[in-house]
């Protein structure tokens, strides 16, 4: 009981998941590798949230200096000892790509390029799972120019959406 008690408050400290997602997560509870996961996902969050609005820097891993896109997001899943890919362009054939309705924070956005549909050129992690109404946090090289949260069902993410992976479980 007292472990449970402890889960539900964590969860209900760090997460920005909507109502229905909460109770998803708290229903989870009696299974902890699951209520792990959740924690592991809003935690992943609230350590992404601490770098909005540092600087967009091409190439960038340190909050010192800034961040590219994927910089950002090596950055933030190392600290919790998941390694992935430093280029956004490997993202490409990494996972297998969820549908919308399977999206869940703390999963990985993969888009096109802005000029090119050809070829995979930004990544972000969903900060408040809703299928392609989404939120993610990212560094943006566009008008924010740095990390700021974006919505996925915007024109200029939506019509460059590749795929979305799991890489926490």
């Amino acid at each position: 009981m007292f472990k449970k008690l402890i889960y539900i408050a964590f969860i209900v400290l760090l997460t920005n998941c909507s109502q229905s997602q909460n109770k998803a997560a708290l229903s989870d509870l009696d299974n902890p590798e699951v209520a792990d996961s959740e924690v592991k996902r809003t935690a992943v969050i609230s350590y992404a949230k601490k770098y909005l609005g540092t600087t967009y820097h091409y190439a960038g891993v340190d909050p010192a200096t800034g961040f590219d896109c994927s910089g950002f997001v090596y950055f933030v899943f190392k600290n919790f000892g998941i390694n992935l890919p430093r280029g956004s362009r490997e993202y490409k054939n990494l996972g297998k790509a969820l549908k919308p309705e399977d999206f869940k924070v703390g999963d990985v956005l993969v888009f096109y390029g802005h000029r090119d549909n050809t070829q995979i050129g930004h990544v972000g992690i969903i900060s408040e799972a809703n299928g392609m109404k989404s939120r993610f946090i990212h560094s943006s090289s566009g008008k924010a120019y740095g990390v700021t949260i974006s919505e996925l069902g915007s024109e200029m993410y939506t019509r460059r959406f590749y795929k979305c992976i799991d890489v926490i479980n």
